[in-house]
C-alpha cells in the first residue's frame, strides 16, 4: 500500500473541511453525519480520525475557514475604495443581499448560514462564530470611520461600533428571512432583498 504523504495528508484535510463547508451551509451541523460528510470529500469514513479528534473540532474549523474567506472579501472591497459600482459598503451591501447569495445554498457567508446552528453547538463552534462575527464588525466600523473622517467629520468609535452591529444584523436577518420564505413566497423573498439593499446603509 502507498505510503501518505504530508502533502497528501494536508490535501485530504483540507477536501474534508471544504465538504463539511458546503454540507454544513446546506443541510445544517447536526444533519450531516460523518460517513456522508466523507464521501462527499471523496474518502473513506474510516480516515477522518486522522484528521479530526471530532466532529466538534470540524465544525469549529469549517466555521472559522468560512468565515476567514468571507471576511477576505470584505477587506477586498475596502481595499479596492469606492468605484463605479458605489463605495466599498454599497458593494457589500449588494453582493450579501444578492439572490444569487440567497440561492447558494451550499455558499456564502457563514454568518447567515451557520446562524441558528451556531447557538446550538460547542463552546468551541460558538468561538469560532463569534470571531467571525467580531472581524465583519470590526471591518465595518473601521470603514464607517474612515467615511465620516473624509466628509470632514470627527469619527465616533462608539457610533460607528453601533452602526457596524446594526449593519450586520440587518444583513444576516434579511438574508435569513429571504432564505426562509423563498420557495414558497419567491416575490416576499426578493422583496426582503430588495428593501435590505435600499436602506441597509439609511
Amino acid at each position: 500500500m502507498p505510503r501518505i504523504t504530508k502533502e497528501d495528508k494536508a490535501r485530504n484535510r483540507q477536501n474534508i473541511v471544504e465538504a463539511a463547508g458546503r454540507m454544513f451551509r446546506a443541510q445544517g451541523i447536526d444533519a450531516v453525519g460523518i460517513v456522508e460528510l466523507m464521501k462527499e470529500a471523496g474518502l473513506t469514513h474510516g480516515g477522518f480520525y486522522n484528521h479530526f479528534a471530532s466532529k466538534d473540532e470540524l465544525a469549529a474549523e469549517v466555521c472559522g475557514a468560512s468565515f476567514a474567506a468571507s471576511l477576505g472579501g470584505l477587506a477586498q472591497a475596502i481595499q479596492d475604495g469606492p468605484g463605479a459600482a458605489g463605495a466599498p459598503l454599497e458593494r457589500v451591501v449588494a453582493g450579501y443581499l444578492s439572490t444569487a447569495h440567497r440561492d447558494a445554498e451550499d455558499g456564502g457567508c457563514p454568518s447567515a448560514a451557520l446562524v441558528t446552528d451556531a447557538g446550538r453547538q460547542s463552546e468551541a463552534v460558538q468561538r469560532a462564530y463569534a470571531e467571525g462575527v467580531e472581524g465583519y464588525l470590526a471591518g465595518f466600523t473601521a470603514e464607517f470611520r474612515r467615511e465620516a473622517a473624509e466628509k470632514g467629520r470627527q469619527p465616533d468609535p462608539s457610533e460607528a461600533r453601533r452602526r457596524a452591529i446594526r449593519l450586520l444584523s440587518e444583513l444576516v436577518g434579511a438574508m435569513t428571512i429571504a432564505r426562509a420564505v423563498g420557495n414558497v413566497q419567491p416575490e416576499l423573498s426578493d422583496e426582503i432583498l430588495q428593501s435590505g439593499r435600499d436602506y441597509a446603509l439609511d
